[in-house]
């Protein structure tokens, strides 16, 4: 039988490779706080009002907010007023990025959120409800003389959420209402240097388009996007963990193909983790700088999805094949019951991540949570796959527990067990309390550091660096369950040390032992039968004769009691019977059991009515 490296690596070498694997762990950390700068950017804009003169025009026309093609502005609505401006040709227009300023490639990403300034008109107050229509457009250009593209065109409703802190008195008209944050917009990539919004708030009293939501003042927006120089570091992580990770998978499936037995269902999941550690690893990311792959955002939520769920299950299936409880659990239809939350709670958030980024491929202003309907179906995907976590981690928990419990009960008859079901059990409860402690570490860093950069400002000063915390948490993370992967990978490979080798070398000698015993036995037996004894044999029976062998005419009445002749006889069948079962228990290998036989079939053997007692046991064996 062979055990994993595991269980027959040494002390010392399983130090060093701890030590190595948190020295790359420490570096991971580093490579994100003091190499990478803060993950994302936000850049806030204030639109520009710019006046559409033009009534009923076909084409469409892009309003710049500055530059030499500059529309005509105003400054407030006062303005417009007294010119005559209605609200339907008012265009909001904001240029992204910044005057003198680019958008880059390796920006991946941009979010833009919107916030609306509303002043407070005791005549035209925000009504409870209130549903803001919005007529946006996109465009974009790759330099600064060329005509404008359209990219997307959209018309929205944004629900406004809106709290005014003061006494709404005519002494308070013209503070500002303070609103929540909307979703506005979400573009997977940035493939070009130049985007234009035109936004529009059309006004429509007969169907009470825009009425009732108070006075806006202007429109504000946040733009975020991932720094380019985090992207480049982040893909040279990937770049170097997906050879790793290729290259120790396929070295662990070959040790795994060259044994004599088929794979075991635990041995596959791990081959499974590995591939879904691979395919979240392999760095497609490089392709998006040079195509416009809109995509990308959703592709890289999906291989999350399927690497967590993989790991989730893993738990749950190595909890389960060391349960120790000698139930054949070789089969992943045994688990159907731990594993089916599992994958019900990741095919509800795969729903609800289609229906946002799925649509967003399409229409980049759309958003679930703009919608009554839309936000009751995202909150319910979010609930189910909530429940469906809590009960995956009482299934774990609980089978958790099973084990420790075995672990206890099974440490009792450890040292009544042979050499090979010893080791196996040892073994065993090595590998689980291995990969507890493990497994527990890694979670509570993962949770540890997200508390951290969630409370702090987003980096520290440590001397004259600066750590930015934001960023070690995403790189110190990802390349932390890369190790974790590739040490399970490695550590629970089978080992070419084969420990039953020597189980079986070692029964070898003891059954060659055993065996000249046995050939003692039936001296002494012959001996009995023809009336001679040889002291070595049978000190006992030795003594009874006073010494030396006895005479031809040696009689067992007359000078052999019948307790010498029972030990004798209980030693010859105890040798014989213990070979027989040691040989037994080598094919069948149940160490608990067996263990108790061993225990009972010795009192029985040593007993003054031995041989009356084995008869009944060994039937004709015994007769012989």
């Amino acid at each position: 039988m062979a055990g994993a490296i595991i269980e027959n690596m040494s002390t010392k070498k399983l130090v060093i490779m701890g030590v190595t694997l948190l020295l790359f762990q420490a570096f991971a950390f580093m490579v994100g706080g003091l190499i990478a700068p803060s993950p994302t950017t936000a850049v806030h804009y204030l639109a520009t009002k710019c006046v559409d003169t033009v009534k009923h025009r076909q084409e469409t026309k892009w309003f710049m907010p500055w530059g030499p093609d500059q529309c005509d502005k105003i400054r407030t609505f006062d303005e417009a007023m007294a010119k005559k401006i209605e609200a339907n040709n008012i265009v909001f227009a904001v240029h992204i990025p910044l005057s003198n300023k680019e958008m880059s490639a390796w920006f991946q990403f941009m979010l833009v959120i919107l916030q609306f300034d509303i002043a407070f008109k005791m005549y035209n107050q925000i009504e409870d409800g209130a549903l803001v229509t919005i007529d946006v457009g996109l465009a974009y250009r790759d330099d600064t003389v060329s005509e404008w593209t359209e990219m997307a065109h959209s018309y929205e409703q944004r629900k406004l959420s809106c709290n005014f802190t003061t006494t709404k008195t005519f002494e308070n008209e013209g503070r500002y209402y303070e609103c929540d944050l909307l979703p506005f917009m979400e573009v997977g990539s940035v493939a070009h240097k130049y985007y234009l919004l035109n936004i529009r708030l059309p006004v429509n009293e007969r169907k009470k388009v825009n009425v009732g939501i108070g006075e806006i003042k202007d429109i504000r927006l946040v733009s975020i996007h991932q720094n380019g120089g985090f992207t480049k570091v982040w893909f040279a992580m990937k770049t170097f963990l997906t050879p790793s990770i290729l290259i120790i998978m396929i070295w662990y499936w070959r040790r795994i193909t060259l044994m004599s037995r088929p794979p075991v269902l635990l041995e596959k999941v791990i081959l499974a983790l590995g591939i879904s550690m691979t395919f979240i690893n392999i760095p497609v990311e490089w392709f998006s700088v040079g195509f416009n792959w809109t995509w990308m955002l959703l592709f890289g939520d999906i291989r999350q999805g399927i690497f967590y769920s993989m790991l989730l299950s893993f738990w749950i299936i190595f909890c389960g094949e060391h349960l120790m409880d000698q139930t054949e659990r070789n089969r992943f239809s045994v688990y159907w019951k731990q594993v089916g939350p599992i994958v019900f709670g990741s095919f509800c958030l795969f729903i609800f991540d289609m229906c946002e980024r799925g649509v967003q491929l399409t229409n980049p202003f759309y958003s679930i949570w703009a919608s009554d309907v839309g936000t009751e179906l995202a909150m319910a995907f979010i609930i189910v796959a909530g429940i469906c976590a809590c009960l995956y981690f009482l299934f774990l928990c609980f089978m958790v527990f099973q084990v420790f419990r075995n672990i206890s009960g099974k440490r009792t008859s450890l040292p009544a067990m042979s050499r090979a079901r010893r080791l196996h059990y040892e073994g065993l409860i090595f590998r689980f309390k291995f990969l507890m402690l493990v497994t527990l570490a890694c979670a509570a860093m993962t949770v540890i550091f997200f508390i951290i950069s969630q409370v702090n400002e987003g980096h520290w000063h440590w001397g004259e660096h600066t750590v930015e915390v934001n960023s070690a948490f995403f790189t110190g993370i990802y390349g932390m369950w890369n190790l974790y992967v590739f040490a399970i990978m490695f550590l629970y490979a089978p080992s070419h040390k084969r420990y039953g080798d020597e189980q079986s070398s070692d029964g070898n000698v003891s059954r060659g032992v055993e065996s000249r015993e046995v050939m003692k036995t039936i001296h002494l037996l012959t001996s009995v039968k023809r009336g001679r004894l040889s002291p070595d044999i049978c000190p006992a029976v030795s003594r009874g004769g006073g010494g030396g062998c006895l005479s031809p005419s040696f009689s067992l009445s007359v000078d052999l009691s019948a307790l010498d002749f029972h030990f004798c006889f209980s030693k010859m069948l105890k040798v014989f019977l213990m070979m027989k079962f040691n040989c037994n228990m080598d094919r069948n290998g149940d160490a608990g059991a067996n263990s108790g036989e061993d225990i009972q079939l010795t009192t029985t053997i040593t007993h003054v009515d031995g041989p009356t007692e084995i008869y009944k046991m060994t039937g004709k064996e015994a007769q012989e």
